[in-house]
């Protein structure tokens, strides 16, 4: 194997009194798309500013290509697209003005990119940073990441304030990156957007990366929130005996319960066993599912 895109040995960062990492080891391999997941406060924006040069680490070493991410971040700037988290914009200078500055700091002047990748994204390049939009400035700062074609893209919450149109095409062009041999870091708390394009995730809690997994492995673990009504008085006792299912609660023929994935088979098929009335299932926010299977002691930690 060569050498990882991304490298994180033990690093750690304190906000006065606040630790927000705790030692955090991640590797990022070339040509995958790394989703670095958890819920707001657990540390991804950190972790990725401190990958990015944008703040030292307190100890341990955060490498990009080999290089210390501190000592070279000027010379991996150029190698990178960066979106930060919020995204921040020269207010008075159109769409077509930041291309051209951000172009002539990687020294490529106006690349050919820029243009289609406007049309592609929706957006008017001829208005100024202060006219548009949440989402038209995210699909501005999106644009600047990609027209340089990195060879690696750090992403801190890249779809927040898009449409899902939009957001379909944004996956489509991380799609084509992977294949031209590139690289995705996408930080983000949205679990379905992260299912559609990563194939690694890491999961971060209280500062700490407490599992790196196959995203099939993750999707497996997703709670669902189960609610039956049945037509009749049914017993708890054989719901609660299902691997994997939680606080289950039972009251006036209606059952409620928690699940992951890999139990909705075997709990449905032993609520259909009794006369149903209704039926509910919808998926757990993910920071419910991080909380029933990452939490570490000591609560969130500082984003």
């Amino acid at each position: 194997m060569g050498t990882p895109v991304i490298r994180c040995d033990g690093v750690t960062k304190r906000f006065g009194a606040t630790e927000a990492l705790r030692g955090v080891d991640l590797v990022v391999d070339e040509g995958e798309v790394f989703g670095y997941l958890g819920p707001n406060g657990a540390g991804k924006t950190t972790t990725l500013r401190i990958i990015m040069g944008l703040t030292r680490a307190g100890d341990g070493r955060a490498e990009l290509f080999g290089l210390d991410a501190w000592a070279h971040r000027d010379e991996l700037h150029r190698r990178v697209g960066y979106v930060s988290g919020d995204v921040a914009l020269y207010p008075r200078l159109s769409g077509r003005d930041h291309i051209d500055y951000v172009g002539h700091l990687h020294g490529v002047g106006r690349p050919p990119e820029a243009a289609a990748l406007a049309e592609r994204l929706d957006l008017d390049l001829d208005k100024q940073a202060r006219q548009l939009s949440r989402g038209n400035r995210q699909k501005l700062a999106l644009l600047l990441a990609l027209m340089t074609r990195p060879e690696l893209l750090v992403l801190d919450e890249p779809s927040s304030g898009l449409d899902p149109l939009v957001q379909r095409e944004f996956h489509v062009l991380l799609a084509e990156h992977v294949t031209r041999g590139g690289t995705v870091l996408l930080s983000s708390h949205v679990l379905s957007e992260v299912q559609r394009v990563a194939t690694r995730i890491g999961v971060l809690s209280a500062g700490r990366v407490v599992a790196v997994e196959q995203l099939d492995a993750l999707r497996a673990k997703s709670l669902h929130h189960v609610e039956a009504q049945f037509d009749g008085a049914v017993q708890a006792a054989p719901f609660a005996s299902v691997p994997g299912v939680r606080d289950v609660r039972m009251e006036d023929g209606v059952l409620r319960c928690d699940a992951p994935q890999t139990s909705l088979d075997p709990l449905l098929k032993l609520i259909a066993r009794h006369p149903v009335v209704d039926l509910n299932c919808t998926e757990a926010e993910l920071e419910e599912t991080f909380l029933a299977y990452y939490s570490t002691p000591g609560g969130p930690g500082a984003a």
